[in-house]
């Protein structure tokens, strides 16, 4: 409204100053009556961000999901390894819990009356649970084995599609090197390595830092919690060194280095050992169950 009441005067004054005839109002041309028009733009409400688990939080969730491994012989610890809870069953005989490791963390061959048990680790206490092997893979090219134990009912870990393995994935580590009580340590996927023929995953790589006893240790999204893949070792460089005229070596873990077996993989050793039924849960969009024994 002030643009026209402005201009038209400036307007009108030039066309006098030419000596043209003057106009009546209603020749005037129609733009110079007509309002600019007003353009009203419509503010949309933008949903709230949905806040992310912080670190904390999502170890809070993994870390019951997972357990230690010890063999026994005569009341001394002979083995140590590390272990996923896979999944949960009730039957006639009542509740069972599953747990995933590596087939060379449970072979007991070289032993004569080896016990093997669980111990799950929930802060100031620990509860050990006798397993028994129920299934084994084929080392190296299938380096699985899972365990049964009885009367008890844990969370459970949700395993990762393929495509939500991918370089530069941050993930953690749950594990109980050198048998002590689980540990996390933090890294990143270095490497998936695909096969050819079957177009699932068959390898991943971490630079997440682990160490003995890790072996059946779960590697997690950090930003999903489900899991990726579970540790079957990792490649070691030897040092050498002289102290006082004696020589002496250790191995030491090199980076991005430690192999593990990818969601896929574990899928086809379940189904392949006739434990697909353990699968059914994440195809009807179950969570973990949160019911956990003692």
């Amino acid at each position: 409204m002030n643009r026209l009441l402005l201009g038209t005067p400036v307007l009108l004054a030039l066309v006098s100053c030419a000596s043209a005839p003057s106009q009546a109002p209603e020749d005037i041309p129609f733009a110079m009556h007509t309002r600019a028009p007003v353009v009203v733009e419509r503010v949309r409400s933008m949903p709230a961000p949905v806040a992310q688990p912080t670190r904390k939080a999502m170890v809070r969730r993994i870390l019951p999901l997972n357990v230690r491994l010890i063999t026994t012989e005569n009341g001394k610890v002979r083995r140590s390894a590390s272990g996923v809870v896979i999944g949960t069953e009730t039957g006639e005989s009542g509740p069972v819990s599953y747990v995933l490791t590596n087939a060379h963390a449970v072979e007991q061959g070289d032993l004569e009356d080896p016990v093997l048990k669980v111990v799950v680790d929930r802060r100031a206490e620990s509860h050990e649970f006798t397993a028994e092997v129920v299934a084994t893979g084929a080392v190296p090219e299938l380096d699985l084995a899972l365990l049964r134990v009885s009367g008890v009912t844990w969370p459970v870990a949700d395993l990762a599609e393929d495509d939500e393995l991918e370089p530069g994935e941050d993930v953690v580590v749950a594990a109980s090197p050198y048998g002590r009580a689980l540990s996390i340590s933090g890294g990143m996927v270095s490497q998936v390595e695909w096969d050819k023929e079957t177009k699932h995953p068959r390898m991943l790589k971490t630079d997440a830092p682990i160490g003995y006893g890790a072996s059946g240790g779960g590697i997690f999204s950090l930003e999903t919690g489900k899991l990726l893949a579970i540790v079957e070792g990792y490649r070691t460089a030897k040092v050498d060194f002289e102290v006082a005229a004696q020589n002496f070596s250790f191995d030491v873990p090199m980076p991005g280095e430690t192999f593990a077996a990818p969601s896929a993989k574990v899928r086809g050793f379940l189904q392949t050992k006739g434990f697909g039924r353990l699968l059914e849960r994440e195809s009807d969009g179950a969570g973990p169950q949160k019911t956990a024994s003692r």
